[in-house]
């Protein structure tokens, strides 16, 4: 299933996804969950149950009498208030361009426990306009990742137990305030206000039914599902960005592993997978100026359109936009 939250007249709603129509889910049957979250607490079992209602009603010959075009409504982030949002750093190719691009050797503790860190939950965006301060605009940059959404609570999950966590995925753009990044984390803290402004997430929630088709051999050594899903990212139409959900090092599952480790996770937590390699403009550039010095950086500005695209996964488009106080 594509799960999507939009708003139509100020009421915000659930619906599915079904031959370019939105169908809400109140009118598959209105005992169903009406919110996100709700959907969410409900667990795999709310999920199955949402499953065989909609395909009961798309068998229906007048299901698109009541549905409604992409046109006509908001569409807001899938999971608008997720409890909590951890992101990681997953993808080896971005980890060991980024440490080469400021001379430094690859990390060894990358090989021995996936990294997380935390960022505001309650900035979260959907796809439209994503608003930034004076600040967040000297060198802001993009981050081309996907996300989960856990709908089933735990603590201390293994690995080979932890994809029956996850309600499901969405493409993740983790934007990045890099000029007041590097300069807290200076201090050895952060990433906080290089980070807290804007994440934007969406289209919709893609249920694991629907990527059946893209399952891979995860690498050896590790553990849990791994997806060959394409990702890509544009700014102003002209494509910076290209890889594969495929090529992280580790998997959601490990990750989740190492998150619940003596730690309680709820439905409703977001995780991150971090930047694929090539995944934005800090990895972009550094690449670019260790090859020529004469190299001309490129950071997001007011106005710029990003669009990232995955397999499967949809598109989520974003205007950067300024905001004034």
């Amino acid at each position: 299933m594509k799960i999507i939250t939009y708003r139509v007249k100020n009421q915000d709603s659930l619906g599915l996804i079904h031959e370019d129509s939105i169908i809400s889910v109140k009118d598959i049957d209105e005992n169903l969950p009406q919110q996100m979250e709700a959907l969410l607490q409900s667990g795999p079992e709310g999920l199955a149950n949402l499953q065989l209602a909609f395909q009961k009603h798309i068998e229906q010959k007048d299901w698109a009498i009541n549905s409604l075009c992409f046109d006509d409504v908001e569409i807001l982030a899938p999971v608008p208030k997720p409890n909590s949002f951890r992101d990681a750093y997953a993808f080896r190719q971005h980890v060991e361009t980024s440490r080469a691009n400021r001379g430094l050797a690859m990390i060894p503790e990358f090989d021995e426990f996936p990294v997380f860190y935390f960022s505001n939950h309650h900035a979260i965006n959907g796809p439209g306009a994503v608003y930034g301060m004076d600040e967040h605009f000297d060198k802001m940059d993009f981050e081309l990742e996907v996300a989960v959404v856990i709908n089933k609570a735990g603590r201390n999950i293994k690995a080979a137990d932890a994809d029956d966590y996850i309600a499901g995925y969405m493409i993740m753009n983790d934007l990045s305030a890099r000029r007041l990044q590097m300069d807290e984390m200076k201090l050895n803290l952060g990433p906080a206000k290089g980070k807290d402004f804007a994440t934007a997430i969406g289209p919709y929630l893609v249920t694991k039914d629907e990527l059946a088709a893209y399952l891979v051999t995860t690498r050896e050594g590790h553990v849990g599902e791994t997806y060959d899903l394409q990702m890509t990212c544009s700014v102003n139409d002209i494509q910076v960005s290209n890889g594969s959900l495929a090529s992280m090092h580790w998997t959601f599952a490990e990750i989740i592993e190492r998150i619940s480790y003596g730690v309680n996770i709820y439905p409703g937590d977001l995780i991150g997978s971090g930047t694929v390699g090539t995944g934005c403009f800090l990895e972009l550039n550094g690449t670019g100026k260790r090859q020529d010095p004469n190299y001309r950086e490129q950071w997001l500005q007011p106005g710029d359109q990003v669009c990232m695209e995955v397999t499967a996964l949809g598109t989520l488009t974003n205007t950067l936009r300024l905001e004034k106080y």
